[in-house]
């Protein structure tokens, strides 16, 4: 879905210079855009954010890069890890938009807010629903690039790669599930419209097998979080606040869709009657 956003009105470019290790790229990538956050939300996570390499006893060639969160009290920080031990499965070009879909302003600020909350059930600021937290988290790779995000089209380009993996999920998930397609027949799919190397896609693919309806579930998740923004934004023109939508989708933790969407509809008849 195309936003109604004006090339214009993105912020100014996020440029981070290169020959450094990888990891330490995807650390300034994240520390360039948390400076930004202020001009695009009213809420911010108090919990810091780290980003490490994988320990070698856990390790895995071709193993997707993931986010640990911190605890409540912040006695151990969030963290972004990233597998390095096969850089042919992790892409440079790539690099960027998983740091933001990790870090900030995805998992880490949506989980962080999340546990920081105040004034709602305990149990709400520790649950988790997979299109709300996955869909947040591709929402905030493709609000990264409005943010100044994807300077160097190389990386942009990889975010379309990414864009087409999230897509290609939707096939591979239904037919191992659905249609009674094997291993085999999920890897050459995957294979063939995608330039993802064969590591990554055998650990996608298991991933899938065992875990029914969590891709479909990322791009469900995002297309939602879209849709109602583009709502948001046609019924309060001139109104509508970005930051304004952005804290109503945070502000009450992880919710199922159908919640979610009656409280985007609720804060956007607040605003109308204000």
């Amino acid at each position: 879905m195309n936003l109604s956003i004006p090339t214009n009105s993105f912020s100014t470019p996020i440029r981070i210079a290169e020959g450094r290790p990888t990891w330490t790229i995807s650390k300034a990538f994240l520390d360039a855009i948390t400076e930004r956050l202020p001009d695009y939300f009213g809420l911010l996570p108090k919990a810091e954010l780290q980003v490490r390499r994988v320990e070698a006893f856990r390790e895995q060639d071709g193993a997707p890069q993931h986010y640990s969160r911190g605890t409540p009290d912040g006695s151990r920080k969030g963290t972004y890890y990233a597998h390095l031990s096969d850089m042919r499965a992790m892409p440079k070009s790539t690099m960027e938009g998983v740091a933001y879909h990790e870090g900030n302003p995805g998992h880490h600020m949506q989980v962080s807010i999340a546990q920081e909350l105040t004034g709602i059930p305990k149990f709400r600021t520790q649950m988790g629903f997979n299109a709300y937290v996955e869909g947040w988290a591709l929402y905030a790779e493709v609000l990264a690039r409005e943010m100044g995000g994807y300077e160097n089209l190389y990386y942009d380009f990889g975010r379309l790669v990414n864009e087409i993996w999230r897509a290609i999920r939707l096939v591979v998930d239904t037919g191992l599930h659905a249609k009674g397609w094997t291993e085999e027949e999920a890897m050459r799919y995957f294979s063939e419209n995608s330039s993802i190397s064969e590591g990554a896609i055998r650990a996608e693919v298991r991933r899938y097998m065992v875990i029914p309806g969590q891709a479909t579930g990322y791009k469900i998740g995002m297309l939602k979080i879209q849709e109602l923004r583009a709502l948001a934004e046609q019924e309060l023109g001139e109104q509508f606040d970005l930051a304004g939508f952005h804290d109503t989708i945070l502000g009450g933790g992880a919710l199922p869709l159908g919640i979610l969407e009656a409280e985007v509809k609720r804060w956007i008849a607040g605003v109308k009657g204000s």
